[in-house]
């Protein structure tokens, strides 16, 4: 009996250890996060492809009041993985994943919040234009190809860095039709250009006459019709839809110019040909405030104006008559802090990377862009040597306060110091 009595009290102990010892497994079960269980995936993350919603049916990139909201960042053109537009990319959540509202723990937080910091395939900005450049056509080698294309991510990232050092607010902006009022719009090959007057402006209003087919040669289109005809439309002829949508879509190109040899451009141009329009406008203002005992036949005509009057003008805050856009900033004509451009040609380099644009959004092989000198071709184009002679004329503090006031296309478009005495 005694024996019988140990035996069953030993099998009662070993039923209470079993049944502890599955108590405290099932315990140590339900405090583990089921997600960690699950195989991890290196490297990288799974992506859910899902179409973003605008609010409020209003397109992507407005707000309620009406206006387009500018991006506040850029992305990389060519990268060959880039989602297409529309499309939001959005880690994929585990299967079973808890819900939002539920208390997280430290350790499943610390993994959300890695996720989010991981460098995902970023949203693109309103006006970028997704699926852009492609390999231009055998027409550019290889070689040189690579080249042109290194250049133009290298602007690109120096235009950007300088917007966002000193015009950080401007990204926040809001995109109003007076940002776009210097844009033309070419259709057939989604192109958006920025006109940038003494920055062959005149050769590129040509060569997108061509790509519309408005005209057959660049040769064969008149300087009136370039400047004074309606074949072309601007951007802000647009409603708010048309705006958004073009910026968003087509390649946005602009060209620029060093800034002092710019300025001397226009000058040359203006005042010192006959012109009907600057000369009585521009040049009876500038002798009248500038021009001590100006003749009475000057201030009847407005001609004559030299260059450290005009210069005069240019810094005088209190102008007597207003700016123009041959030689107003380029920052402000163009908005690149406020614009997402794709592509940013230079003057200087002009041949080369105005062919390069034409193979990357496949315009017609026979096009080039025009060499031809738009006015006054028997003329001497404007060089740096012609831009030092004239701003020798001016004293250094002039030519200083001239530095300072294109800094930020200086800046902005990397043109050194034209020179040595400036700081």
């Amino acid at each position: 009996m005694t024996s019988r009595a140990g035996t069953m009290r030993l099998a009662c102990m070993f039923s209470s250890i079993l049944l502890f010892g599955a108590a405290g497994l099932l315990l140590f079960i339900s405090l583990q996060d089921p997600s960690e269980l699950a195989p991890q995936q290196v490297p990288g993350i799974k992506f859910n492809v899902r179409p973003q919603q605008p609010h409020n049916d209003l397109p992507p990139g407005s707000s309620q009041d009406g206006d387009f909201k500018a991006p506040t960042e850029s992305v990389t053109r060519d990268l060959p993985s880039r989602a297409p537009r529309g499309l939001n990319l959005q880690p994929a959540q585990p299967q079973g994943h808890l819900n939002m509202g539920v208390h997280l723990r430290p350790r499943q937080r610390r993994r959300r919040l890695l996720i989010k910091k991981m460098p995902a395939a970023a949203a693109i900005p309103a006006n970028s234009s997704a699926g852009t450049f492609v390999r231009p056509a055998p027409r550019a080698l290889d070689g040189q190809w690579v080249s042109l294309h290194q250049s133009q991510e290298e602007r690109k990232r120096v235009m950007r860095e300088a917007c966002a050092k000193y015009r950080g607010s401007s990204s926040r902006r809001a995109v109003t039709p007076r940002h776009v009022s210097r844009i033309f719009v070419e259709d057939r090959h989604r192109v958006l250009y920025c006109e940038v007057p003494k920055a062959g402006c005149s050769n590129w209003k040509r060569v997108l006459m061509v790509l519309a087919g408005l005209a057959s040669s660049t040769a064969d289109i008149q300087h009136n019709t370039v400047h004074y005809g309606s074949a072309l439309k601007r951007l802000d002829t647009f409603d708010r839809q048309g705006i958004l949508h073009r910026l968003s879509t087509y390649t946005k190109m602009l060209f620029v110019r060093e800034p002092f040899e710019r300025l001397v451009s226009a000058f040359r141009d203006k005042f010192e040909h006959p012109n009907s329009y600057y000369h009585p406008v521009f040049g009876k203002a500038i002798l009248a405030r500038y021009r001590a005992n100006a003749s009475r036949e000057a201030l009847r005509t407005g001609s004559g104006v030299r260059f450290p009057e005009f210069v005069q003008y240019l810094l005088d805050v209190h102008r007597p008559v207003g700016m123009d856009i041959h030689w107003d900033h380029v920052s402000r004509l163009c908005s690149p802090c406020l614009i997402d451009y794709d592509f940013v040609g230079k003057f200087e380099s002009m041949e080369d990377d105005a062919n390069f644009f034409l193979s990357l959004i496949q315009a017609p092989r026979n096009l080039t862009f025009p060499r031809f000198k738009d006015r006054h071709s028997q003329e001497a184009r404007t060089t740096a040597r012609i831009t030092h002679q004239y701003f020798a004329q001016l004293s250094a503090l002039q030519r200083q306060r001239t530095y300072d006031f294109y800094y930020m296309d200086y800046l902005m478009f990397n043109y050194s110091k034209p020179f040595a005495d400036l700081y």
